[in-house]
């Protein structure tokens, strides 16, 4: 007889011969869950037929909860039981056709030493492509070796083919020879001159970004720890949302009536309603620019340079949606807000860069962007997109980027091109409005900052917005969240396949330039503020550095 009592032992599960483990992912939102059931059914249902044909057999590790009434797994305790039931050297499948909290699965996945596929149905109805690119970015960070693939229904001969491979070898690589390291930039160069200059200027003067409760939506990916930043002279202050509701407690009505009144006056359309289960009403427009006030009295009461709002668990059961306070601190041209004391306007002509869901490598590209299109006299309004969905359209692939939720009003042209519609039910039990409308006509450059292998990377390309017929627009919006801001970008040099290959986030970061020239010296600036700090940057697709960097 022992005198201590021992846990008892846990065998682990053989795995049956030619046969696929699957699990699917899913939110923390109950109503979420039930809602995109449907679509994740179609879509293991298309991959048992691509992989019965191929001469395998898949096994779901987990069952299908009929009284909950979907299938996934809604939380990182469930998902620790499901993976106490694989399998560790099994083929797995992680198929998701919804947005998914990645941290569900996680610790089952680090502990999992079997190939690993991550699936995701090429549709924009469901942002299974977003949570796919969310799983494999927390991957990498992860260091966790894993394959990637998507498909619509996966009958085409491309999709099966990297089925097959990854059946019969445990791995699937994609081609990415379109990304290219930097070369050697002019010390002499005007924009490269600049980019140094502000990364020194950053490190030297140091900057401090806001965060309001770390880690949204399970977006371990978007966690940047203080020993990779801090170098860079970006320090954080941890808030609690709970201060933002405070804080909103404390600004008078009539401080909210006047930001509603200035964007009245600018013209920006409230698409309102009676029904608050349902509609917009003035109730929560009301709500939501008290949080706009609340968030940059914070701000200046400690000194930020950048802020970020979860958004989502807890201040989504406790206030309307923060969108559209997001959207208004982006933006140059924005209501005014005076200290407490109306001594004083905060932040005055600029704006407060706004990282949305607390995305880290989303703040570090934000207040970069700030600090360099306001050095070179341009627009800093910036944000963040969902990589959501595309399809051809006459001749090009044309990328829906979709924010759910607020971009800045010169993404659009102005307030009076803009609009806020109600965040859906299902996500926002009460409410709250977008900043929404249709991405003008431009050249932008987009951007990626991650975390791979201990160490901060960032992607850098370029692209252009195109303006669709007003038709097209709207049936992408139908086969999306018509109530989100859209872009219809297409990327110079990048495929459809080898951005999603490479691409390390769900989110894309964007800014506009007034010509091509210009976006050119940009990205040339900012690359060059970037390898300045050791970020490892590569260059995604045709990027043509500004002639003075080659002199």
């Amino acid at each position: 007889m022992t005198r201590y009592r021992f846990p008892e032992p846990v065998p682990a599960p053989t795995a049956a011969p030619r046969t696929v483990y699957l699990v699917a992912n899913g939110d923390l939102r109950p109503a979420a869950n039930v809602t995109c059931w449907p679509v994740q059914r179609r879509l293991e249902a298309d991959l048992a037929r691509a992989v019965s044909a191929l001469g395998w057999t898949i096994r779901r590790a987990h069952e299908v909860d009929e009284a909950a009434g979907h299938g996934f797994i809604d939380s990182q305790r469930r998902g620790i039981e499901v993976f106490r039931t694989v399998p560790p050297d099994a083929p797995l499948l992680v198929a998701e056709a919804v947005w998914q909290y990645s941290h569900h699965l996680l610790a089952g996945l680090r502990s999992h030493r079997g190939p690993i596929l991550v699936v995701a149905n090429w549709d924009g109805g469901f942002p299974g492509l977003v949570g796919l690119l969310n799983l494999t970015a927390s991957l990498t960070k992860a260091g966790v070796d894993h394959s990637s693939l998507w498909s619509a229904d996966f009958t085409d001969d491309w999709a099966v083919a990297g089925l097959k491979a990854w059946l019969d070898t445990g791995k699937l690589v994609h081609p990415t020879d379109h990304v290219h390291d930097l070369p050697a930039l002019d010390d002499a160069a005007e924009e490269v001159r600049l980019g140094r200059a502000l990364a020194a200027d950053l490190v030297r003067r140091k900057a401090i970004i806001g965060v309001f409760d770390e880690g949204c939506m399970g977006m371990y990916n978007a966690i940047i720890d203080d020993e990779l930043l801090n170098p860079l002279g970006i320090y954080k202050e941890r808030l609690s949302q709970s201060s933002l509701v405070a804080e909103m407690a404390r600004v008078d009505d009539s401080e909210a009536d006047a930001v509603r009144a200035w964007l009245d006056e600018a013209g920006l359309r409230f698409h309102l309603g009676t029904d608050e289960a349902t509609e917009l009403t003035d109730a929560q427009v009301h709500s939501q620019l008290k949080l706009y006030v609340a968030a940059l009295r914070i701000a200046d009461d400690f000194g930020l340079d950048a802020v970020g709002i979860q958004y989502q668990q807890g201040l989504k059961d406790t206030v309307p949606a923060s969108d559209l306070a997001e959207g208004l601190l982006n933006n140059v041209s924005r209501p005014p807000v005076r200290s407490r004391d109306g001594s004083r306007e905060l932040y005055p002509g600029v704006p407060l860069p706004h990282f949305n869901e607390v995305d880290e490598g989303v703040a570090v590209d934000a207040l970069v962007t700030n600090r360099i299109w306001t050095a070179m006299r341009l627009d800093p309004a910036t944000t963040l997109h969902d990589v959501r969905w595309g399809e051809e359209y006459d001749g090009e692939f044309v990328w829906t980027f979709m924010i759910s939720g607020a971009v800045p009003a010169s993404h659009h042209g102005g307030y009076d091109r803009s609009y806020s519609r109600r965040q859906p039910p299902m996500f926002f039990p009460l409410g709250g409005g977008t900043l929404s409308g249709c991405s003008k006509p431009g050249e932008i450059v987009w951007s990626r900052v991650y975390v791979h292998g201990g160490a901060l990377h960032v992607d850098l390309g370029r692209a252009h917005v195109v303006a669709l017929p007003e038709a097209e627009t709207t049936r992408r919006l139908a086969l999306t969240n018509p109530e989100w801001p859209i872009m219809h970008a297409v990327l110079h040099g990048v495929s459809r396949n080898q951005f999603m290959a490479k691409h390390k986030a769900n989110h894309v970061q964007v800014a506009y330039a007034p010509d091509a020239e210009t976006a050119d010296r940009a990205l040339t600036v900012k690359a060059a503020l970037f390898a300045e700090w050791g970020v490892t940057v590569h260059l995604c697709g045709d990027v043509q550095l500004a002639e003075a960097a080659a002199r």
